[in-house]
């Protein structure tokens, strides 16, 4: 079953579940309502992989406004973020935990030969597509110039 379809299908539920299921029905409608404008805007219907970025895109977006609504002392509205996102992760493969970005990072600094933070493209690039989808990307991107800058 393609995510597409799954998210199809988790929507018909999240309507039959009534009171239960409405965030749930909210997020995953708003979903597929980028999705659709998505293809909509590229003229085709999006691969697996390309709804997957969408997905990540979406989860990216709103732990950045958790972080600014945090800063701003709106904890309501930081928690209901936060749902959300508890909710789309249901959709993307199982994220990388911090040790296992670290083991990542460190065998692409050595495969890449990367000694300085100058080098950091270059493991930015072999990196991320080991890594895309199933780790955040702000993770990554603290640990490889933690290690360039040792």
């Amino acid at each position: 079953m393609s995510l597409k379809d799954k998210l199809n299908e988790d929507m018909k539920q999240a309507m039959k579940d009534k009171e239960a299921g409405k965030l749930r029905l909210s997020v995953i409608r708003m979903v597929r309502a980028t999705i659709k404008n998505v293809e909509i805007d590229r003229k085709k219907e999006l691969s697996e992989e390309e709804v997957l970025d969408v997905l990540a895109k979406e989860v990216k977006m709103r732990r950045d406004a958790m972080e600014e609504f945090t800063k701003g002392n709106r904890l309501d509205l930081a928690q209901q973020l936060e749902q959300e996102i508890a909710i789309l992760l249901l959709y993307l493969p199982q994220q990388l935990s911090e040790a296992e970005v670290r083991v990542l990072v460190t065998d692409a600094v050595a495969e890449t030969q990367a000694t300085t933070p100058k080098d950091m493209g270059k493991v930015m690039a072999a990196l991320m597509p080991k890594v895309k989808g199933r780790a955040d990307g702000k993770l990554v991107n603290s640990i490889v110039r933690e290690l360039l800058s040792q």
